[in-house]
């Protein structure tokens, strides 16, 4: 009776600290409901800020130069760095990075995902990474091989949808091998598809592992666990011979037109912030007391309102940042600012990151 009491005492004293949700005030079914179309504003809310990318891309290019653009990017190697506005052009970069946000947007709603602080960093991950790596072809196959592990573990793909997008970091291997000219037609494609089903395999587990190695003092675990995956896989292949030519591919002289595109995605984030919470700003300063460490859930912490200004005010200083040491907003530098902002819902927020 003792022990039962604690727990109660516990329970009580962690409701007190934790911000009441919709469905703490709506319970049951309308509570239910009512936190299912919340988890439906997030999600509309990040396609549209894809489909703003897709538009501003079709405004820099014509649908022709767009097309015959996608077409080099899915081609391209896709090894570090590669630069899509170099390799497909502007509007085709832009384009790329939207469509393929879009279609995991449309993944999240279909699994009926819960739109936590680490789906927003899953979808801003896929949204930076898509303009230097990530294309419309090399990130399906470590995605479904994911969703056989989870069909193998019996669980649903929604348990680990997150694992899955963020470890399509490691779609460049497949690229590397589907369009190398070192190895046959008839070899390379097979190849290139086991091999991202058995990355996709294979992440959920080691992830789960190697988190322990940092106890959530690296925001990036599935970056730290990529690594290792992606380590080991190159060694593998290049004790067969296979060894892959470096790649670098960096374009420059974009600064005022994407700093201002870039100065438009920020500004909103925070008006839409207010825009949905006229009391966001305290939610806010509650998440500038916290360390970081992961988990750390800002939505459930404090509110999408408050975490959607974090994720405006902590981009707007990572771009500022590199203006202001004089680098180049290009793809891989701008997909690096979109990581920021991605995890300005999991863990980052502008006083932990200057």
């Amino acid at each position: 009776e003792l022990y039962s009491q604690e727990l109660i005492d516990v329970g009580a004293t962690c409701r007190s600290h934790i911000p009441m949700t919709i469905s703490d005030q709506q319970p049951g079914e309308a509570g239910a409901a009512a936190r299912e179309i919340a988890d439906r504003v997030i999600l509309l809310i990040i396609a549209l800020y894809a489909g703003l990318f897709v538009a501003f891309g079709l405004v820099l290019d014509t649908p022709a130069e767009i097309a015959r653009g996608l077409i080099a990017i899915t081609m391209s190697r896709d090894t570090l760095l590669t630069d899509y506005f170099g390799v497909g052009g502007l509007g085709a970069g832009m384009v790329n990075a939207g469509l393929l946000t879009l279609a995991a947007c449309l993944v999240y709603w279909l699994a009926r995902a819960k739109m936590t602080g680490a789906a927003v960093a899953a979808l801003f991950l896929v949204l930076g990474f898509g303009l230097f790596g990530k294309n419309l072809l090399n990130v399906w196959f470590i995605v479904i091989g994911v969703a056989l592990y989870s069909r193998y573990r019996g669980q649903a793909f929604a348990t680990n949808i997150n694992t899955a997008f963020f470890g399509i970091a490691l779609s460049p291997v497949v690229s590397e091998i589907l369009f190398s000219s070192a190895l046959p037609l008839e070899i390379r494609w097979p190849l290139g598809v086991v091999t991202g089903l058995g990355i996709g395999f294979i992440l959920p587990a080691a992830a789960a592992q190697l988190f322990k190695a940092h106890m959530g003092f690296a925001l990036y675990n599935m970056g730290f666990t990529a690594g290792l995956v992606g380590t080991l896989v190159v060694a593998l292949y290049k004790s067969y011979g296979f060894v892959p030519d470096p790649v670098f591919i960096w374009t420059t002289g974009n600064n005022l037109l994407f700093g201002g595109f870039l100065a438009f995605v920020f500004t909103s984030m925070v008006v839409a912030g207010f825009a949905l919470d006229r009391g966001a700003l305290r939610g806010f300063r509650r998440l500038l007391r916290e360390s970081g460490q992961a988990p750390s859930d800002f939505i459930a912490t404090a509110g999408f309102a408050p975490t959607l200004i974090n994720m405006g005010l902590s981009g707007a200083i990572g771009m500022a940042y590199v203006l202001i040491v004089g680098g180049e907003l290009n793809g891989p530098v701008i997909g690096a600012l979109l990581s920021i902002v991605g995890f300005a819902a999991f863990g980052k927020h502008p006083r932990n990151i200057v």
